[in-house]
């Protein structure tokens, strides 16, 4: 060898090394990858949380969770996009703003609707789990939406410490959006930030709970039985929901949690019986995780939403 240095090892900076796009305006693609490290903080401590290094961590760990895209994968069936012309690009993180802590709510949800504009899904990666409320803001015009949520807690506060966006409020925001129709909660188990009265709330509006037991109970497809065929759909995951064994990296673990199985399952199933708007993954602590495990199956269920609804035809022209 004549040199005796060469370049750093590569380090992705966006999600599977996709095409980085920042201006929302020109955006042509299928699939938009978008970072929200930021929530509405309950607390000081919390303006700069764990969370807020979830995006880059996952778009750093995905460098290990796929070879190349050509690869046959076995839990999608075959090549992420199926030998189609698939564009999937990552438009960075929404960025947030030390002098305005919310902000960066207003400049989340107008990304979302420009990349809805662009005809392109949105996947979004958190931050907290109070991320999802401008997104559902910018789903007024892709109504009546059935969302669901998999988590392990119930986020239907009203407010935390007067905070009326926060993480543990999620749901209860989304019930008072017009176009917000049916909710469905599942994996919820443990115990939260919800009281009797926040159960209640929930139950009063309607909102299916499904709990981690029922769900093992039933199983996932009749789970899926449940949620009206032919809807459109809005998925949350908050990493919690799943068990801690396959996904360590949260602020509140609790045992007993869904299976990575059982979320593919549930991925494949909604994007088959209607079409799936967006979706987010949410509550990544890095600093807590193990040899990335949290952040690569974060990544994989990615790749599988992608891969699911690349062979719905979602992007057939």
């Amino acid at each position: 060898m004549s040199k005796l240095t060469t370049a750093p090892r590569d380090v992705f900076q966006t999600f599977m090394n996709f095409p980085l796009v920042e201006d929302l305006d020109t955006l042509k693609a299928d699939v938009a990858v978008i970072g929200m490290p930021y929530g509405d903080p309950y607390t000081i401590d919390e303006l700069i949380n764990d969370q807020t290094n979830a995006p880059t961590a996952v778009r750093r760990a995905s460098k290990r969770i796929s070879q190349a895209l050509d690869r046959y994968d076995f839990d999608i069936g075959g090549p992420v996009f199926a030998g189609q012309d698939i564009k999937v690009v990552d438009v960075g993180d929404v960025p947030g703003n030390a002098a305005d802590h919310v902000g960066h709510y207003g400049r989340a949800e107008a990304a979302i609707r420009k990349i809805l504009a662009a005809g392109a899904m949105p996947i979004t990666i958190g931050g907290d789990h109070g991320i999802p409320i401008p997104i559902f803001r910018a789903l007024d015009g892709e109504g009546p939406i059935t969302l669901v949520q998999l988590d392990a807690h119930l986020d239907w506060r009203d407010n935390v410490n007067g905070v009326k966006e926060g993480y543990s409020s999620t749901i209860r925001r989304a019930s008072e959006m017009k176009h917000i129709d049916k909710i469905f909660q599942v994996g919820v188990r443990g115990q939260g930030s919800a009281r009797t009265e926040e159960v209640e709330a929930a139950r009063a509006y309607g909102a299916n709970i499904i709990t981690t037991d029922e769900w093992q109970d039933i199983g996932t497809a009749a789970l899926l039985k449940r949620i009206p065929d032919g809807g459109r759909y809005y998925l949350t995951i908050d990493a919690d929901g799943l068990d801690p064994s396959v996904m360590p990296a949260v602020e509140g673990p609790q045992p007993g949690g869904i299976t990575y199985r059982q979320t593919i399952e549930l991925i494949k199933g909604l994007v088959g019986k209607g079409r799936l708007v967006g979706m987010d993954i949410v509550e990544i602590a890095p600093a807590r995780d193990v040899n990335e495990i949290t952040s690569m199956t974060a990544g994989h269920i990615i790749l599988n939403v992608i891969g699911a609804a690349v062979r719905a035809g979602y992007f057939k022209r």
